[in-house]
């Protein structure tokens, strides 16, 4: 059996989450509202919310990597969607940037404040 972990993510509205996360290319895996939880997937990536009602979005530490073939490819796709900056919320897709640890990496802010780093390696010089 492959072995892998999946985060759990606060969130602010389940709703406002799935809607979120549907515009990049995630779909709905499961939703139960009675006990305040959400899966979404794109892919091989799944994301695990809680319901959190309370989160400051400009505070939390929730946070994940994503390790994807191509970040470039990934940012052009989600910056056409268009994911609004949103001062109140953090919400925001930043452009990607070479890292000196050998990864082309991107960040994106939801609306509850979770911090996605999504990243791919370098090809070698």
């Amino acid at each position: 059996m492959e072995e892998h972990a999946v985060p759990i993510l606060p969130s602010r509205d389940l709703d406002e989450t799935l809607g979120f996360y549907s515009r990049l290319g995630f779909e709905e895996r499961g939703a139960w509202q009675e006990y305040g939880y959400l899966i979404v997937a794109r892919g091989s990536v799944q994301l695990h919310f809680s319901l959190q009602p309370d989160v400051d979005p400009l505070a939390t530490a929730g946070g994940c990597y994503l390790y994807v073939t191509d970040a470039d490819a990934l940012h052009r796709i989600w910056d056409e969607v268009g994911v609004p900056t949103d001062r109140a919320t953090g919400s925001r897709l930043a452009a990607p940037v070479d890292t000196d640890w050998g990864m082309r990496e991107f960040t994106l802010v939801d609306r509850s404040g979770n911090l996605l780093r999504v990243g791919s390696p370098l090809a070698p010089a």
